[in-house]
């Protein structure tokens, strides 16, 4: 749920504080997004 009053307008990646939040994902918007080499291990591993 997003409490933030600057993530529920803009988004947490437009907020000037971004960097130094501490609670980013707990008030905002902001979620990790996967590590580029966790989406290809999978195809990765497919048998053929």
């Amino acid at each position: 749920m997003t409490l933030c009053p600057i993530a529920l307008i803009s988004g947490c990646k437009s907020c000037p504080a971004f960097s130094a939040c501490p609670l980013k994902s707990v008030i905002g918007d902001y979620k990790k997004e996967p590590a580029p080499d966790a989406q290809a291990k999978p195809a990765d591993t497919e048998k053929k």
